[in-house]
């Protein structure tokens, strides 16, 4: 028998320029086994800034989605139902990610970890599930699996990274390429009229009027519970949903 290293053990190979189509494909099969395994249906995600500390100018938040995290994951157990429904799922490092990875610990509940290596270097949080934690290389791997289980996100004050995670999923929803609703609640409306005045989106054209209805804007933890909890009143009289169903085809 030859000496020489199998291919998929070689890691120079993987590392190197041919490897790459292997690398994305692992970064979707490895969620993919593990959601299986784990039992993992659908998510609500929590995005926000890394920037936001407990104890910075806009500490408020941290502590907000901390609350809200611990509360959706107290209904989330209360749903009598084999599959575990309804995980609270974050972008994995700090701040809101932090916040939100912790309260849903708090609650006793599992909770996912979708990090992604950035300079400066992100590391996961604490409080992600280990079996749920998952380090990603390409942006759009990691953005897959937001969209793929979501049911519901919440999308906290932050920047850039924030502002292109909200963006992607009210795409998906205009364009229909998840013919599935996702219930988007914005919160802290002051911050968020401040920096995208959703309405002047629709005067101008650049959306149809409709499209904004899919927004719902909150400003406590008791407020984004209830809209949760009626926005998704239709999933939970649905069967539970196949492992990563979307309805549609790739």
């Amino acid at each position: 028998m030859s000496d020489r290293e199998l291919a998929y053990y070689d890691r120079t190979f993987l590392d190197s320029e041919e490897g790459r189509p292997l690398r994305i494909l692992a970064e979707y099969l490895q969620p993919l086994h593990a959601f299986r395994t784990e039992r993992v249906h659908d998510t609500i995600v929590f995005f926000g800034s890394s920037r936001l500390r407990q104890d910075g100018p806009m500490g408020r938040y941290y502590e907000e989605a901390r609350e809200l995290a611990r509360l959706v994951t107290e209904w989330s157990l209360s749903i009598s139902n084999p599959a575990r429904r309804f995980i609270v799922c974050s972008g994995g490092g700090g701040g809101i990610m932090e916040a939100a990875n912790r309260g849903a610990t708090e609650a006793g509940g599992r909770t996912i970890g979708l990090n992604i290596g950035l300079p400066p270097e992100q590391r996961p949080n604490p409080y992600i599930t280990p079996e749920l934690s998952f380090d990603f290389h390409y942006f759009f791997t990691r953005k897959l699996w937001f969209a793929y289980l979501a049911k519901a996100m919440v999308a906290f004050p932050g920047g850039f990274g924030t502002l292109d995670e909200l963006c992607e999923m009210l795409t998906l929803s205009q364009t229909k390429k998840l013919n599935r609703p996702i219930l988007v609640l914005v919160y802290g409306k002051a911050y968020w009229q401040e920096v995208i005045s959703f309405e002047a989106l629709a005067r101008h054209g650049m959306v149809d009027r409709k499209d904004l209805d899919v927004l719902r804007f909150v400003d406590t933890p008791a407020e984004a519970l209830r809209e949760l909890k009626e926005g998704l009143r239709a999933e939970l009289e649905a069967a539970t949903p196949p492992f990563a169903g979307t309805g549609t085809r790739p």
